[in-house]
Formats: structure tokens, C-alpha cells, sequence
């Protein structure tokens, strides 16, 4: 190809089948501290980072040591779920493999703690070829702010425009949309209505492919 192009991968529920054990590191959490978390909160969150979460539901009352030690306790529980049981998004191996056997590179970003996202890339079996990864620790702003994407596209050295991003979350897709990046939205977690704001919309990344999204970029 005469220019790069680039494909920058969310994480939770587009590499890994997360939903479930996100949600119960958060109720074994909140457990601990004697309160109940709710899946309606946890849809109206998931995608979002910890800061921002627990602002919301303490409503900014927080002193930094709690947000960042209530999170720290949150990741540890969910390290300690996926280490027993690991579950890989249909296609998501297969699809890496194609985009960089037809020369297009692979980024990752997310807005969970390097950690979390080390043993992802690890268990899969593909860390060597994601050619940049930004986590929470990189970015002063989550979702749906661009930033994520804009580093990850600046790390692998192609312009924004030259770049696809692979989605489930709303705030996912709209940070896509305002990073200048065509935005792909998977309904692994949520509906096609909710991901209607994406450019395209898929229910499996087998149905994605280097040639349909080359064009998709074009486009």
C-alpha cells in the first residue's frame, strides 16, 4: 500500500468476551465495601474508566488515594477471574492475523490499567503483533474523548484518517467518530441501535475483513 493504513482494537468485548467477569470483579468490589452494584449501572458505565465511574457514583466526593486504591482492588479481582477462565472474542485472533499479513497495522486502546491488557494480548497469542498499546495510564481524559485513539494512531505512526477503530461501547464509537477515524461498531455488548452512530455496524468480526475495511477507510 502506497500509504499505511491502521486498525485500533478496544479491548473489553472486542478482543475478550469481558462483560461478565468486569461485572463481577465490580460486585465482588462493591461487596467487600458493603454495597450493591447493579448490571443497569454497569451497562451505563462499561467502557468507561474506573476515575471516571466512581465519580459519577459518589459524585465526585472521592479523595484520589480511595479512587485509586478502590480501583487498583477492582482490576486485582478481575486479573484473578479471567486467570481462571479466558474467554476470546469469535474471530478477533483471525482477524488480527489478516490485517497483519496484508501489511495494515494493529493498535490497541483502552481505557483499563496495563495489567489487564498485557495478560489479554498474552493469552491470545498475538501481543508481538499489536505495534502500539495505550491504556489508562496514558490518557488524562477516557472516553469518549479521542485521546486514546489519537495516541495509539500518533504511536503507529498513521494519520487519523488513515485509521479504523473496532468498538462495543457508545463512548467507544464517539470517540472514534471525534479522533476523525471510521468507527466500526460491534454489537458484542450492546445493541446496533445504541452503535447506530458508528460508520458501520457488525454482529461478529468475522464479518470483517482487510479488504472491507481498506474500503470502509476510503470511503
Amino acid at each position: 500500500m502506497s500509504e499505511p493504513l491502521a486498525v485500533i482494537f478496544d479491548v473489553d468485548g472486542v478482543l475478550t468476551d469481558s462483560y461478565a467477569p468486569h461485572f463481577l470483579s465490580w460486585q465482588r468490589m462493591f461487596g467487600e465495601l458493603g454495597r450493591t452494584f447493579s448490571e443497569e449501572q454497569f451497562r451505563a458505565t462499561f467502557g468507561r474508566t474506573n476515575r471516571d465511574i466512581f465519580t459519577d457514583l459518589y459524585e465526585g466526593q472521592l479523595p484520589e488515594e480511595q479512587l485509586v486504591a478502590w480501583g487498583d482492588r477492582k482490576e486485582l479481582l478481575y486479573r484473578e477471574i479471567i486467570a481462571e477462565k479466558f474467554q476470546a472474542i469469535d474471530g478477533a485472533v483471525d482477524l488480527i492475523d489478516a490485517l497483519v499479513e496484508a501489511g495494515i497495522k494493529v493498535g490497541v486502546g483502552s481505557s483499563g490499567p496495563p495489567e489487564n491488557i498485557r495478560v489479554t494480548l498474552e493469552k491470545l497469542g498475538r501481543a508481538d503483533k499489536v505495534g502500539a498499546v495505550v491504556t489508562a495510564v496514558d490518557v488524562k481524559i477516557g472516553k469518549p474523548n479521542p485521546q486514546v485513539f489519537l495516541i495509539a494512531a500518533e504511536r503507529l505512526g498513521v494519520p487519523p484518517a488513515r485509521c479504523a477503530v473496532v468498538e462495543d461501547a457508545v463512548q467507544g464509537v464517539e470517540a472514534a467518530n471525534r479522533a476523525g477515524m471510521s468507527s466500526i461498531g460491534l454489537t458484542s455488548t450492546t445493541t446496533r441501535e445504541n452503535l447506530a452512530h458508528a460508520k458501520l455496524v457488525v454482529d461478529s468480526l468475522r464479518e470483517l475483513t482487510p479488504e472491507r475495511i481498506a474500503k470502509l477507510i476510503a470511503t
